[in-house]
């Protein structure tokens, strides 16, 4: 039982971290940056992180600054407002994102400054080949452990956790951080801080926080929040992974 709860919370916040540092903090606000080579190895990592659910950097930053130019009017791709549960808004998202990836949907050209594009690798990365040997693995894992340590096959019941891990990350923040918790600016929108659950998120869920300082890289401020992402970026800026960028806002 040990192993399977490891390597479900490693995937966890892995998938977590390089989403809100890669996807959200970098490609999407920029709020840091970093040499071409260490781009492409955050790139990497998040598909590894990411998995059978890997999402594409470019399309992710383009519909996200889409969503805070829109937050919770009809023209946001997932604000949970316009829909009856977290499914349909999901449903509606990924459709927008698809059209974005395959190019269907042309988004305006202030969306699509400085993105991270890595066009060759993203094809890898988010084929159904690919997505299907993620799958293929932590089905794998799961069935070993099980035989080897005689567990109830329960535990499969996580499996489609470990398929759907980043999507599923992004409706607990958008539905959550628009809907529960408190605010502490007046956004003209619905986010929220959704706390104390923030910490399963690492610091995503200070959604109000963030849409009223959307180029800050420390999503908490108040001298109670805290923002575990941010501690780790000013490590990774101490040691010249990163350079973070004075926020602007």
């Amino acid at each position: 039982m040990v192993y399977i709860i490891v390597f479900f919370v490693l995937h966890w916040f892995s998938s977590v971290f390089f989403q809100t540092t890669f996807l959200h903090r970098y490609a999407s606000h920029k709020m840091f940056t970093t040499g071409k080579i260490r781009e492409k190895i955050f790139h990497v990592l998040t598909w590894m992180s990411q998995g059978s659910s890997y999402l594409v950097p470019r399309a992710y930053a383009v519909m996200h600054r889409m969503h805070h130019d829109f937050s919770d009017t009809a023209q946001d791709p997932h604000s949970p407002h316009f829909f009856k549960d977290v499914f349909s808004m999901m449903i509606k998202t990924k459709g927008i994102y698809t059209n974005l990836v395959t190019g269907k949907l042309t988004a305006a050209s202030k969306y699509c400054q400085d993105l991270p594009v890595w066009e060759k690798f993203e094809k890898f990365a988010g084929s159904y080949a690919t997505r299907i040997a993620w799958s293929l693995f932590y089905i794998a894992f799961y069935l070993i452990t099980i035989i080897k340590c005689d567990l109830s096959y329960f535990w499969l019941l996580l499996l489609p956790i470990h398929f759907l891990m980043g999507p599923i990350h992004g409706a607990i923040v958008n539905w959550c951080g628009h809907k529960y918790g408190y605010s502490n600016f007046d956004n003209k929108d619905k986010s929220k801080n959704t706390e104390p659950i923030g910490f399963l998120l690492m610091g995503e869920l200070f959604q109000n926080n963030h849409h009223k300082f959307p180029t800050s890289a420390n999503f908490a401020k108040k001298w109670f929040e805290f923002d575990p992402t941010y501690f780790i970026l000013v490590v990774m800026n101490a040691f010249g992974i990163i350079k973070l960028v004075k926020n602007k806002s």
